[in-house]
């Protein structure tokens, strides 16, 4: 036994480096990511696609990641929205939580590499009673063992098992982390689409009230003439129509205003708050909105570094690794040593006396043999849940390069768009202009009017809508290249973990 213990340490030393290699080496899955994004006519006003311009746009500019969301966000009640979201969103919550969560069970499976030490106190009485006459013992009076000691138990990690799932543990960490970081990121861009959304609502609305107010009006117009016999019936039920249909408008879009602060509230974590300071005096309207436009794309191959959610997910196929290292030394034999230390006495008062100390050591080796192919098809499992991760992280890059890609087909886009359709709104309401003087003339029929009426507020709204769609593809873009995580422009970024702590109990 002297010898066994004598020579452990050194097996222990020489296993070791055999143990780790059980766990694969890690290795980033190649071609994910393609080497420039999209080239065409939808990106021609944005950012060239080639390597060589991407880095003087970054030369000049500051990238998204680094660009704080205090500064690509203009409007000051929106900013105000943003820090209030941050503070109490409860899904923002739940995900610093899980790292909380995660970072305790690294803890617990690093504890498990360690020895376990135990204090025990134990105190027995008995009688032997047994059948056997020759039993010296027998119906003899009853018997006491009383014992304190000190007890150690540690598995020896030769084959790298317990290191593997520690490693596991730290990268499912690291995956909370990055999670989180993605989940403040979105945040960001929720609150700025759901606060331009509510603009967008307002100001249909306010067209739809002029609209209204004009069909009403019009209608007056149309139903004295109808009464005095200047005008037909079909004109006073086109005029009539107008303004039902102006009236259920305004009704739906008051419903989608409603629906739309609503869910502003719910990731706000409260009902919106009053504006303050500058924001109190007048809230930016949605066509003089000014964000960012200016930021790079940078390279393609930056994402795999910026993108907390393609982290979170590579950090995740490392883990796969690493359970593939732990069920591969779940074959090999399992040593451990059990110690323990004390003293013991049949007299409780003469427990501590000379004499009574008491030790044991126990070391254990267990060759698993048979176990009908469970080792075997755990191993298959972690090797297909490394599989699935691989595929899993592909997705994200190639989501995450889709995003950047249709933001940036919105930039080159958007732009001429809406001057096709501020041309459109003035074009049509010249229209509506011509076509009233031509009535009052009568020239043209009511049916003219109504038509030119029509037009011009679905330019208008159309033109809403699509100013919104600009400012939020501009939010997402910014959001795909990783930015929303530091505040202001220059600030160092905090950790992904920060903040994350394990509640007292």
């Amino acid at each position: 036994m002297n010898r066994i213990v004598k020579w452990l340490p050194l097996a222990a030393a020489a296993l070791l480096a055999s143990g780790c290699a059980l766990q694969p080496a890690y290795e980033r899955p190649a071609g994910a990511v393609p080497a420039a994004y999209p080239a065409g006519p939808a990106y021609m006003g944005s950012h060239p696609a080639s390597a060589s311009a991407s880095a003087a746009v970054a030369a000049n500019t500051t990238p998204a990641a680094d660009t704080g969301w205090q500064d690509f966000l203009v409007d000051e009640r929106l900013r105000q929205l943003v820090g209030v979201a941050l503070a109490n969103n409860q899904d923002l919550r739940v995900a610093l939580l899980r790292v909380g969560q995660a970072r305790a069970l690294l803890q617990s499976q690093r504890g498990a590499a360690l020895p376990q030490v135990n204090l025990e106190a134990s105190g027995t009485n008995g009688r032997n009673n047994a059948a056997s006459a020759s039993d010296a013992s027998r119906n003899r009076a009853v018997t006491h063992n009383n014992a304190v000691r000190f007890e150690a138990a540690w598995e020896l990690d030769l084959f790298g098992r317990l290191q593997s799932l520690t490693d596991s543990a730290r990268e499912q960490y690291l995956a909370s982390a990055y999670g989180r970081q993605a989940a403040h990121i979105l945040l960001v861009a929720q609150v700025a689409e759901q606060y331009l959304a509510m603009l967008a609502y307002d100001e249909q609305l306010a067209v739809t009230e002029e609209t209204m107010a004009a069909a009403r009006e019009s209608y007056r117009i149309v139903k004295l003439q109808f009464d005095t016999g200047t005008t037909s019936e079909l004109d006073e039920t086109l005029a009539q129509g107008t303004l039902q249909q102006a009236q259920a408008n305004h009704a739906a879009q008051q419903r989608l205003r409603a629906q739309a602060e609503n869910a502003l509230a719910v990731l706000l974590g409260q009902p919106l708050p009053p504006a303050e300071g500058a924001s109190a005096a007048s809230t930016t309207p949605l066509d003089t909105q000014r964000l960012l436009a200016d930021i790079p794309a940078g390279l393609p191959s930056d994402l795999l570094l910026r993108r907390p959610d393609v982290l979170q997910a590579e950090a995740l196929l490392r883990a796969e690794y690493a359970n593939i290292g732990a069920a591969r030394a779940a074959f090999f034999p399992s040593i451990g040593l059990t110690a323990a230390a004390g003293t013991a006495s049949s007299a409780l008062g003469n427990l501590f006396e000379a004499g009574t100390g008491a030790w044991s050591l126990a070391p254990s080796l267990v060759l698993p043999l048979f176990d009908g192919g469970a080792r075997q098809a755990s191993l298959d499992s972690a090797r297909i849940a490394r599989d699935i991760g691989v595929a899993q992280y592909r997705k994200t890059v190639q989501t995450a390069f889709r995003e950047v890609a249709d933001g940036l087909a919105a930039r080159g886009t958007y732009d001429v768009e809406l001057q096709a359709r501020r041309r459109d709104a003035a074009a049509q309401q010249r229209r509506l202009e011509l076509a009233e003087m031509l009535y009052t003339n009568g020239v043209n029929d009511y049916l003219t009017v109504l038509t030119a009426k029509t037009d011009l507020y679905n330019a208008r709204i159309s033109l809403i809508a699509a100013r919104q769609n600009q400012l939020a593809a501009l939010v997402g873009l910014y959001r795909a290249l990783g930015g929303g995580w530091i505040g202001r422009t220059g600030d160092a970024p905090a950790a992904a973990d920060a903040g994350a702590a394990i509640p007292a109990s």
